[in-house]
């Protein structure tokens, strides 16, 4: 019995048989404040004329409380078990939300459509009623499945991100081997492309507005290709183009040796994303860059900003691959 419950999300359990138990309770009370003003026997199905199945009140509030507690029940259950992904069961509890508030709206909308009608033929669901609980019930159901925190659990990655905190207490210095930093072109080379591009481009909208757009961003795709953001740590090397784009990885393991150096854009191909003969260069400018020798024979360069930061990258790449070719030990 202990290691079934644990296979289950226990406050989640709780909530799934306590909610549309309590929501099935509220709208028998409710409906009883009605039934005075009731048709006997009520409606409970309805064609474009009125009513056309007919039953007695007591046995539409029972059913209909039956209704909203079971199909309660059997979508909220699905959020429950652990073994399921959190986004599932996220999803399931809106949903489960949802669906039990929808029934009750429904249910609800047909007794009062039958308020004040002396035959229930004459009677139809409330719109009103209907619309404003259909919309609500909605609303609600995707504030669940935001606000719904699932029991924590276990997961492959908490065993890797222990693994990793073990090597960080085995080797404090992994800590410090850890660089972010932004690299971009000199500020007249947007200011080049602003001249060739987005006066041309403004020009170009004045007679034909779509085509002025699509010079314009084409211009800015180009221009945001010249800002990368640069990671380099324990795990080896990541850029991304435009800060978003991965464009380059390279693990520890792959890591002959990393150097500093003053580059030539020209010499990998030009400025961007290259791949010239044996390298692949990520550069926005000709200056201080990093150039790393992989195990396979290539090579990869990516611009640095600062001779100081092409040697800080430097560094943690050579001690990060030293590590990696040592089982993790410095």
């Amino acid at each position: 019995m202990g290691t079934f419950r644990e296979t289950l999300d226990l406050r989640a359990l709780r909530f799934a048989l306590v909610f549309p138990m309590l929501l099935a309770i509220g709208f028998a009370s409710c409906s009883q404040m009605l039934r005075n003003n009731l048709p006997d026997p009520v409606a409970v199905m309805w064609n474009a004329d009125g009513g056309s199945s007919f039953a007695p009140f007591g046995a539409y509030v029972a059913g209909g409380s039956g209704l909203i507690a079971l199909f309660g029940w059997v979508t909220f259950i699905q959020a429950v078990p652990l073994s399921r992904p959190v986004v599932m069961r996220r999803i399931m509890m809106g949903i489960g939300l949802m669906v039990s508030l929808f029934m009750t709206t429904v249910l609800a909308a047909g007794l009062v459509g039958q308020s004040g009608v002396g035959n229930a033929r004459l009677s139809h669901v409330d719109p009103i009623v209907l619309a404003m609980g259909s919309g609500a019930a909605l609303a609600l159901g995707v504030v669940m499945m935001f606000a719904f925190k699932p029991d924590p659990r276990w997961t492959a990655e908490d065993d890797a991100a222990l693994q990793s905190e073990l090597r960080l207490l085995a080797d404090p210095d992994l800590a410090r081997d850890s660089l972010r930093m932004w690299v971009h072109a000199r500020s007249s080379v947007f200011v080049m492309i602003i001249v060739s591009a987005g006066f041309p481009a403004a020009l170009i909208a004045v007679v034909i507005p779509w085509l002025g757009a699509l010079v314009a961003a084409a211009a800015l795709v180009a221009a945001s290709f010249l800002f990368a953001r640069v990671r380099a740590d324990r795990d080896g090397l990541q850029v991304f183009a435009a800060g978003v784009l991965r464009v380059l990885r390279v693990p520890a393991g792959d890591i002959s040796a990393a150097a500093a150096a003053d580059v030539k854009a020209a010499d990998f191909g030009g400025w961007g994303l290259r791949h010239h003969e044996d390298s692949t260069a990520m550069l926005v400018s000709s200056g201080p860059a990093v150039v790393v020798n992989q195990r396979n024979g290539r090579r990869v360069a990516l611009s640095a900003g600062t001779q100081d930061a092409a040697d800080k990258v430097a560094g943690i790449l050579n001690r990060a691959a030293n590590r990696a070719q040592h089982g993790g030990q410095a």
